[in-house]
């Protein structure tokens, strides 16, 4: 009888490791501005004035003097309480008016700073809306405290003689607006879409190898007793 072939164990296929997406990078958010410039030019403006105007003010006395020759005609003191806003316009005796203008400004100063802080501005956009902010909040104070702007600079010239005062609020929000309007505004680069995930295709698994029949063996025959002469009996 001949045997059975022995079949091999067919040993399991590793299965191939499934590729890792990659992970899709959020979608850049439009582009801002840094308004730590802006603050500190600000913060500057708005230091500077009060001081100016605290030791004009208080420690020479100018409210009382009135008027203080420092290199006349071209630079003088002259004291002047503003009620309005630049040379007197919207001035009143009402102290409505006082808070209206108030109010005003207010907004002014947060329409610039987000405007600043959303169109991306350029360094000089920044410095002028800085000036224009930190003089206007410098007003602001004025108003709130004394009911009235604190003027009291003046420059004239020979054989003329300039009726209004000013302060360095004024100076800065001047500057400050005429910047924002004739600087040109910086255009922001487009940003480029996020690149989406490339999916690796998947690797084809191997077919598991088919077991090799063993050669048959051939069957011998049992040996059967013989006689003398060799032949089987």
């Amino acid at each position: 009888m001949a045997s059975a072939p022995k079949a091999d164990r067919a040993t399991p296929a590793r299965k191939a490791p499934a590729p890792r997406a990659r992970r899709a990078r959020p979608p850049a958010g439009p582009v801002r501005a840094d308004m730590r410039l802006v603050f500190w030019v600000a913060a500057a403006i708005f230091l500077i004035d009060q001081a100016l105007k605290y030791w004009v003010v208080h420690v020479m006395q100018l409210d009382r003097l009135r008027e203080i020759d420092v290199i006349p005609p071209w630079l003088n003191l002259r004291m002047a309480w503003n009620q309005g806003v630049n040379f007197g316009l919207f001035a009143s005796d009402q102290d409505v008016m006082r808070w209206v203008l108030v109010g005003i400004a207010l907004v002014i100063c947060t329409w610039v700073w987000v405007w600043t802080w959303r169109s991306a501005a350029g360094r000089l956009q920044r410095i002028a809306a800085g000036l224009l902010i930190g003089g206007a909040l410098g007003n602001v104070v004025d108003r709130v405290i004394y009911g009235a702007v604190a003027d009291f600079l003046n420059m004239s010239l020979p054989n003329w003689q300039n009726p209004y005062s000013f302060n360095v609020a004024d100076i800065s929000i001047f500057a400050g607006a005429i910047g924002l309007v004739l600087i040109p505004q910086k255009t922001p680069e487009p940003q480029k879409p996020a690149r989406k995930p490339r999916s690796r295709p998947a690797a084809p698994r191997p077919a598991a190898a088919a077991p090799r029949p063993e050669p048959e063996q051939a069957s011998l025959p049992l040996d059967e007793p013989r006689d003398g002469d060799g032949k089987p009996r």
